[in-house]
């Protein structure tokens, strides 16, 4: 934890003043505003450059807080929470009357989560003793690859940001599972490191995915173009074709000789992968290469929500 209690105590402050601040969370740096404060929250849409109908997450100290903002709690989502907040999983409930548009994107839902991270925890208790929560999508520009460290929001953001609590680099490094419990079954609209054979086990029946004939409430990070290099990217099943002189993200090779660009070796196993997957991509991004060539990873379920985000990044890559 590199944030001092006087550095808690600022953003507490900047926040109830309406200021944007970036807070580290175990998943990913969030750009956070009361989420109470419309005003405040449209500054989040305005330094991100977000649609306003793309809905944030709330960030909650407890789970208690979570009766301030929805008004259907499902006992699934009791028995979630307590099995996996904090932690990095949101739940998408029925949202209470008083919650602004501006957070849910003028749906009738909204999303909760209670970060696992120090930093986090202490801004939100410090900010709030009655249940408040702190609006706070990725602290980047809308539709890039997400920041893990205080550097990436600084790179991204500048100035639009009141201050930035630095809490190290992200833990888990890619966004939380969000699972929907609006509609009488539960659906997993976005996978994360938190699969559904974990939630399974706890509310004894199996989330599904989305279907396109869905009515699914729209959530963060669901877009088809998201988290995504402006260097032209693809994947690749035989990484040692890549061209000589593309930027690579592999993990079963080691770097050929002959290859000349920048070549990264991630992890083989999921978790790790995840973790310096962000990391990665802006490294590659960031090395002028013609184009980014990373390596297909395994076709195992716990590789699913890398293989969301390597999708989304891939289809938005290559634009200004």
């Amino acid at each position: 934890m590199n944030a001092s209690p006087e550095d808690i105590a600022r953003a507490a402050a900047l926040l109830r003043a309406g200021e944007l601040v970036a807070l580290p969370t175990e998943t990913v740096y969030g750009l956070g505003a009361d989420a109470s404060n419309p005003q405040a929250v449209a500054k989040i849409f305005a330094a991100k450059g977000r649609p306003a109908d793309h809905p944030l997450i709330v960030h909650l100290a407890d789970a208690d807080s979570m009766i301030h903002w929805a008004r259907e709690i499902p006992k699934e989502a009791i028995a979630i929470a307590r099995a996996f907040w904090p932690g990095p999983l949101t739940l998408i409930l029925k949202k209470e009357a008083d919650v602004s548009d501006i957070v849910t994107g003028g749906q009738d839902t909204v999303g909760l989560r209670v970060p696992d991270h120090p930093v986090a925890l202490a801004l939100l208790r410090a900010f709030s003793s009655d249940g408040g929560g702190i609006a706070a999508p990725s602290a980047n520009r809308f539709g890039r690859i997400s920041p893990t460290t205080a550097q990436h929001v600084a790179d991204d953001l500048g100035d639009a940001v009141g201050m930035i609590l630095d809490g190290g680099a992200c833990q888990v490094g890619i966004e939380s599972t969000i699972l929907d419990l609006s509609r009488g079954e539960p659906v997993i609209l976005r996978p994360g490191m938190i699969g559904a054979d974990a939630i399974a086990a706890v509310i004894g029946r199996r989330p599904r995915l989305p279907q396109q004939t869905d009515d699914a409430p729209r959530v963060s990070g669901a877009l088809a173009a998201h988290y995504a290099p402006r260097t032209p990217m693809r994947m690749s099943s035989n990484i040692a074709m890549a061209p000589t002189d593309s930027a690579v993200l592999a993990f079963s090779l080691d770097k050929p000789a002959s290859h000349k660009g920048t070549w990264i070796k991630a992890s083989s196993e999921a978790a790790g992968y995840a973790h310096d997957l962000y990391a990665n991509l802006r490294a590659l991004d960031a090395c002028a290469a013609s184009n980014i060539v990373v390596e297909e990873i395994p076709a195992a379920s716990e590789w699913d929500a890398v293989r969301d985000r390597l999708g989304r990044a891939v289809t938005g890559s290559g634009s200004a």
